[in-house]
């Protein structure tokens, strides 16, 4: 039984058509970049990344009042810039949801939430579900959990479904992003089972990195990840949406991201529904770029 079980998953991957040779993947992305990036420096895409983002903050000096002057600085943006779209998301850890809720005022944004054991997915799967649901609960509208990493090395691919499946549930109608850490995964191959298995499992969107532990986002792993959505939206017509996050900081590095996305997925994706940043610095360096000028705002 366990081997028809396994079954499943691996004819999944099987199917997938997905380049992973690592050398042609690193061309793909150098030959899309050296064609298509320069028309992308723009004003007109800097002002559509900004409204990708998923404004962060994940440290351990959080608190209520940091998290609420966070939110503050969203609620200011569109007083003081209302000829620009806000962030896409204020990103916090699950306890601070209610807190964001209460000081929003910006209906455009949304709230999302890490969880599900973040950044390391190391604890029960009953405690995942948990946070899942009490920061939905709490008001996000959005939840970013972490492939379980070390069930998918060991290759427990039914493990690692299973918990996604239960955290997609668990957040009823909030859209459910699923972390793959792929600069643990380090390989495309690596990369396209974990996106295959999350799709599978109902991600809404595939998420690059935690930025925490390992290397962050990469425009290979973004490229594998694309051609992966792209391949499972032929086959059930279900658009998924991507996101990169982890050391995405420079506005020429988040139009790279863009590039691949636009050159892979096509414009359907150029929307902040299925293309998203998670970024902290990010932000003040596009709107430098925006305005002309060196700009601190948040």
């Amino acid at each position: 039984m366990t081997e028809q079980i396994n079954d499943k998953y691996t004819q999944a991957i099987a199917a997938s058509a997905v380049e992973t040779d690592d050398v042609k993947v690193k061309e793909a992305v150098k030959k899309i970049l050296d064609e298509h990036l320069q028309e992308n420096m723009n004003t007109d895409v800097y002002k559509f990344l900004f409204n990708t983002i998923d404004l962060t903050t994940l440290k351990a000096t959080d608190s209520p009042r940091s998290v609420a002057d966070f939110t503050e600085r969203v609620n200011a943006f569109d007083e003081e810039y209302p000829e620009l779209k806000n962030v896409a998301a204020i990103c916090v850890y699950p306890n601070f949801a209610q807190i964001v809720r209460a000081v929003l005022e910006v209906s455009s944004v949304d709230i999302a939430c890490v969880s599900g054991g973040f950044p390391s997915s190391q604890t029960f799967p009953e405690v995942k579900v948990a946070e899942t649901a009490l920061a939905v609960e709490g008001g996000a509208d959005e939840i970013d959990i972490v492939l379980n990493v070390g069930n998918f090395l060991d290759g427990d691919y039914e493990g690692v479904c299973d918990e996604i499946e239960e955290q997609k549930h668990a957040c009823r109608d909030a859209r459910l992003k699923v972390i793959l850490e792929t600069g643990a995964l380090k390989t495309a191959e690596n990369i396209k089972k974990a996106s295959v298995l999350s799709l599978y499992s109902g991600a809404d969107f595939l998420k690059t990195s935690t930025g925490k532990e390992f290397p962050g986002a990469s425009l290979e792993a973004a490229y594998v990840m694309a051609q992966c959505i792209k391949d499972y939206h032929e086959k059930t017509g279900t658009m998924v949406g991507f996101k990169a996050a982890g050391g995405v900081a420079t506005t020429a590095e988040a139009v790279a991201y863009y590039t691949i996305i636009k050159e892979v997925l096509g414009e359907e994706w150029l929307t902040n529904e299925y293309f998203r940043i998670g970024a902290s610095r990010l932000a003040n360096n596009l709107l430098s770029d925006i305005l002309g000028k060196e700009t601190k705002f948040f």
